[in-house]
């Protein structure tokens, strides 16, 4: 049996495990950390259980589709669509809530808003045509190999070109498309969710909000840790092993081949590697003496964050699963994290409360606050000094739309910033997603899902193509594990 080595236990790590042992391989998982999923991870502070990085379950399909190939019923895998998706809070006090579902969704945006009927459902009926267009091709597919463009979906792709506005950014389009500035600000939120600039980010990426306002935000029974818990599961099953508190120090090439990976004066040969390591790291720490892409590697990478886990020994019903407080200049507060690698001083703050729907996530009167600010990338800031900062203006902004100070209703906290997160998970300068995709050829800068110049070696997870997000990893292990088999 074909041996397979997968650097890193994240989602892409471990959505590809599942997939390389049901195509024969012998799998083994080497993970730094001593636990799996990545940035997927969970932690306990008293009574209080916290999911330590994403938080909004999208496309639950793709999680499907490892249960469906290891002949698992996904009826196993508890999660419920959510009656809600986001509480927004705005600077002049107006505050609203998003229904889960389209017409109740409508409703509310004309009414809270003023805004067109018409105009919302133009809209978010073209940002599911464009996601349905683009998604085989972009997003399920290898923009690198012609095998897997070539076909019709390409053609009905390439035919409505016009209609992605390559030319325009997200936030030129949202301006055209409503009338609200509120509007167009809830709009171009969905930037964020791969560490980019509504402002610089191409009007193409409009389509993110299809996920979440046409198809539905989830949560799993059990927080999104499940997410890893449950793939991890699957791939045991296949006869998956895993390593953890093993950090890989090299790729071994022998003749433009990957032949295995070494950690300390240990080597384990295998016929292919695949690493879900940020890609940056990839090359210069595992792959020191190959030639390196420099202009992937160059360009401008995606956001970072500051999340400050708080345990909050009171109910706030006015809050829900998902919330967002906005900051009154979106456009300033991005300038600031891109061009000035800055936290602006009045950052939009993101608001998790998972206890809302997983009871045994806090205490009977008590909640768990993930409260997230979207941060530069670690350029050498002070970031001790701006954590405390920070902590002060997150708290006194909280406090003052919900009308009484939070502070003594904090029984726990802990913190993780852009320093913390390079150290945890080996993401370059603490970025979250790799590349950013603040250009129109963003998408083609994304590594391949496999080397051009050594055999055997493949690449998966939110910093290769097709790009951020537990839907898009999970599809860079299909990617991956696809091109593996052809070129077999």
């Amino acid at each position: 049996m074909k041996k397979a080595a997968v650097i890193g236990a994240g989602i892409g790590g471990l959505g590809a495990a599942v997939r390389l042992a049901k195509a024969g391989y012998e799998v083994t998982v080497f993970e730094a950390n001593g636990f799996a999923g990545g940035k997927i991870n969970s932690r306990t502070l008293g009574p209080y259980r916290f999911d330590m990085g994403p938080s909004v379950f999208t496309c639950p399909e793709y999680v499907k589709e490892l249960y469906d190939l290891c002949g698992k019923d996904f009826s196993e895998f508890k999660y419920r669509k959510l009656p809600e998706t986001f509480t927004y809070f705005f600077p002049d006090g107006q505050q609203f809530t998003l229904p889960n579902k389209r017409e109740e969704l409508l409703n509310v945006l004309v009414n809270e808003l003023g805004e067109d009927p018409k105009a919302i459902e133009k809209y978010l009926r073209k940002a599911g045509r464009n996601y349905r267009l683009i998604a085989p091709l972009f997003i399920e597919s290898s923009l690198h190999k012609w095998g897997h463009l070539l076909n019709k979906n390409l053609l009905k792709a390439l035919w409505n070109i016009p209609s992605y506005k390559l030319n325009s950014t997200m936030d030129e389009e949202n301006r055209k498309a409503f009338k609200n500035p509120k509007t167009v600000q809830l709009f171009n939120r969905f930037a964020s969710y791969n560490g980019s600039s509504p402002f610089e980010t191409p009007a193409m990426l409009n389509m993110i909000s299809h996920l979440e306002l046409n198809d539905g935000a989830y949560l799993p029974a059990n927080g999104m840790v499940q997410i890893a818990d449950k793939i991890k599961e699957l791939a045991e099953e296949q006869g998956v092993r895993f390593v953890f508190n093993t950090k890989i120090d090299e790729i071994v090439v022998h003749n433009k081949k990957a032949v295995g990976v070494r950690y300390g004066s240990t080597v384990f040969d295998a016929d292919v590697v695949f690493s879900n390591m940020d890609i940056a790291y990839t090359y210069t720490k595992l792959l020191p003496g190959e030639q390196h892409p420099e202009k992937i590697l160059a360009q401008e990478k995606s956001s970072s964050a500051v999340v400050f886990y708080l345990g909050i020994r009171k109910k706030f019903n006015q809050l829900g699963v998902h919330n967002i407080f906005f900051s009154a200049d979106y456009k300033e507060e991005y300038h600031h994290i891109f061009h000035k690698k800055e936290i602006y001083s009045d950052p939009t703050i993101y608001l998790n409360i998972t206890s809302k729907e997983v009871p045994g996530d806090a205490p009977v009167d008590g909640e768990n606050w993930f409260l997230m600010i979207n941060a530069p990338v670690n350029v050498g800031q002070d970031w001790q000094e701006y954590t405390q900062r920070l902590r002060t203006v997150m708290i006194d902004k909280v406090s003052r739309f919900l009308g009484e100070d939070i502070r003594p209703y904090i029984e726990v906290e802990d913190v993780m910033n852009p320093v913390l997160i390079e150290e945890w998970y080996s993401g370059k300068q603490g970025s979250i997603y790799g590349n950013s995709s603040n250009s129109k050829f963003a998408a083609f800068y994304r590594h391949p899902n496999f080397s051009k110049q050594i055999k055997q070696l493949y690449f998966v997870g939110v910093t290769v193509h097709p790009g951020g997000g537990i839907p898009l990893a999970l599809n860079s292990a299909k990617i991956a594990v696809r091109c593996l088999l052809e070129s077999n």
